[in-house]
């Protein structure tokens, strides 16, 4: 069957988390006939938002980075009615907690990072070396250093196990979500380099509102939810039900395990899995909007979420985000109620476990070394985008859309080999 409203056409994108609708919104601004098709009822792929039990939760906790150049290009930011952590972080420890934040922005703030508090002189020397050249350089110069892991460049910049203990582990493996720090050093000196350079904050109406703002700009007719894609045919795409909807070239924006399903010989990474667990009480444990970290890495990070947005509540209590690696088993949830106890200093007796959500795929593994950018061309007329093709990150998946749909446009415009060629020949 020929698409449902008896035409074709140029491109059709599957999936509409934010790499898709970046893509399918560059497509649309430079004159193409795009289908945009989710196979949900919403969109936003992993950057989703509920209503649970009175209070707005993400699935799993995310941050919005203002930082990132995609996110300049493509986003409201005012239209989001952001609100921002303290920046820094507090990080528990055996002498109780202890704040690293950035001088620059919080000298008042920053008395822990005098020499013998949360590092040595010489790590600070370390520290303010890695965090001058991070900032300072040009992002491209970054893309371009030598590769390997996370661990291997924090040595060779002069940190210490120690602080690399104290600090670094428990606060990265809740950025790259991996406890060894395995993570590509190129990517972490861009993560490093963008949230100094940006603020951390979370939308008035949850994470979910940032890929709903993309598809607000789409034109009615270029997206459909509800419409699962089954397969590639020679000539588009087959859905549920046996229709297909006919295109010169299909780019899959699904997540990894779904675009290789789509697109068979494809190499995903692997991908790492995140549980959250979202705790009411009547009281906030904390009163200030800062992430929590643990040095004895019982959880990877904590915060109280309506200290920075008090609109995720409906009734007026705090809500009380917690992640853990992995999908833990009643005890270990347990043990993390018991650890939070400690590290926010309260009786968490009484609190209620109102939502519990894994995210599996949640961010793409990213061991170095590992290119930072991927092409989108798979095969004639068939292109692969996504955070897996990038970094693990919303400026990956954004970038990466973005580099689909140009890579479409060159080939449609100079002629390259379209799907019916390719199926004819």
């Amino acid at each position: 069957m020929r698409s449902t409203d008896g035409g074709r056409y140029d491109v059709v994108v599957v999936g509409a988390g934010a790499a898709g609708l970046a893509c399918a919104g560059d497509l649309v601004a430079a004159g193409l006939r795009v289908l945009l098709l989710e196979a949900d009822g919403t969109v936003g792929g992993r950057m989703r938002t509920d209503r649970v039990a009175g209070f707005t939760v993400d699935r799993g906790f995310q941050v919005f980075n203002t930082s990132y150049p995609q996110v300049k290009r493509r986003i409201d930011l005012k239209a989001l009615r952001l609100r921002p952590f303290t920046p820094g972080v507090l990080v528990h420890t055996e002498d109780g907690p202890l704040r690293f934040t950035d001088p620059s922005r919080r000298l008042r703030e920053s008395r822990d990072l005098l020499p013998g508090r949360l590092a040595s002189g010489r790590d600070l020397l370390a520290l303010s070396a890695l965090t001058a050249r991070d900032v300072l350089a040009p992002a491209s110069v970054l893309r371009r250093g030598r590769d390997g892991t996370t661990l291997t460049a924090l040595a060779e910049a002069g940190v210490s196990p120690q602080l690399v203990e104290t600090f670094f582990r428990p606060f990265l493996s809740g950025v790259f979500l991996e406890d060894e720090l395995e993570t590509s050093a190129r990517f972490f000196h861009l993560v490093w380099r963008s949230m100094l350079r940006g603020t951390l904050c979370l939308p008035a109406d949850g994470i979910g509102a940032v890929p709903a703002q993309l598809a607000a700009r789409l034109p009615a007719d270029v997206l459909r939810t509800g419409n699962p894609v089954t397969a590639l045919t020679g000539n588009g795409v087959a859905l549920a039900g046996g229709h297909e909807v006919e295109s010169r070239a299909v780019v899959v924006a699904t997540g990894q395990r779904v675009a290789a399903g789509l697109l068979p010989g494809l190499r995903v990474p692997d991908g790492r899995t995140v549980t959250t667990l979202y705790h009411a009480t009547a009281r906030p444990p904390l009163t200030e909007p800062v992430l929590v970290v643990d040095s004895h890495r019982r959880f990877l990070n904590t915060c109280v979420l309506t200290a920075v947005q008090p609109r995720f509540s409906a009734d007026g209590r705090a809500l009380v985000s917690t992640s853990v690696l992995g999908s833990p088993g009643p005890a270990t949830a347990d043990a993390v109620v018991r650890a939070l106890g400690e590290v926010y200093g309260t009786d968490t007796g009484d609190w209620e476990l109102v939502h519990r959500v894994t995210v599996r795929d949640a961010l793409p593994a990213m061991p170095g070394p590992v290119p930072l950018s991927r092409s989108t061309r798979f095969a004639p007329g068939r292109y692969v985008c996504g955070d897996h093709r990038a970094t693990g990150s919303l400026q990956g998946a954004l970038a990466s859309g973005a580099r689909a749909a140009r890579e479409v446009l060159d080939d449609l415009r100079n002629g390259r080999p379209d799907m019916r060629i390719v199926s004819a020949s």
